[in-house]
């Protein structure tokens, strides 16, 4: 995964946590991440955690561009070789397999040309509907790629299908798509700026991920 460009989409959900996780194996591994959050997934994380990690700005806001200013959306997408979906909300998956963009996560998506991987997690009655099947089924026909959520304790306090697949579990499948891409630009790393210097995110964290 070394020099590898990968957006992480962060939708909201209490298996976000584990989005913190998965985006330090990432940085660990030598990957650039760039971190979208939806309005609900800074509910449950702050994006300052995930600016510590990467050592690059959080985006939210679809019309407040920072980085990016002909639209976040068009230069985060061109900027990602790899964009993984972690956690999928039913609310995410819906809103990609119909091809919203009402929203800097959803709306980067449609942008995006590269392969695309969805890690759901919700409770497990929600996973059981006909219309979240239907949802992942569009999204699998679309050419989207799901990493199955696990069974287990719910935070809802049930047992069942839904558990957000381990941070271990995605950042192994990571590494399978990136042996499929063409090699990765020498030169390019993680916690760095486009400038190539350590971002005073990265410098604040100490390197602790």
């Amino acid at each position: 995964m070394r020099g590898r460009e990968i957006l992480l989409c962060v939708s909201g959900g209490v298996a976000a946590y584990k989005s913190a996780a998965l985006a330090s194996g990432l940085v660990q591994a030598g990957a650039a991440v760039s971190v979208v959050m939806t309005e609900s997934a800074k509910r449950f994380i702050g994006a300052t955690t995930f600016e510590a990690l990467t050592g690059r700005e959080v985006h939210c806001d679809l019309f407040a561009p920072s980085e990016h200013h002909q639209g976040e959306h068009i230069g985060l997408a061109r900027r990602a070789q790899l964009a993984v979906v972690a956690p999928a909300t039913a609310q995410t998956i819906a809103r990609v397999a119909h091809g919203l963009a009402d929203d800097l996560l959803s709306t980067t998506l449609l942008c995006f040309e590269g392969p695309v991987l969805m890690a759901p997690a919700m409770n497990c009655q929600m996973w059981a509907k006909a219309s979240v099947a239907r949802n992942i089924a569009t999204l699998r026909q679309d050419g989207y790629e799901l990493i199955e959520p696990g069974q287990g304790w719910l935070s809802c306090g049930q047992v069942g299908v839904g558990r957000m697949a381990e941070p271990d579990q995605i950042l192994e499948r990571i590494a399978a798509v990136c042996e499929s891409l063409p090699a990765a630009e020498s030169g390019s790393g993680s916690g760095l700026s486009n400038a190539g210097e350590p971002s005073e995110a990265s410098e604040a964290s100490g390197c602790g991920s």
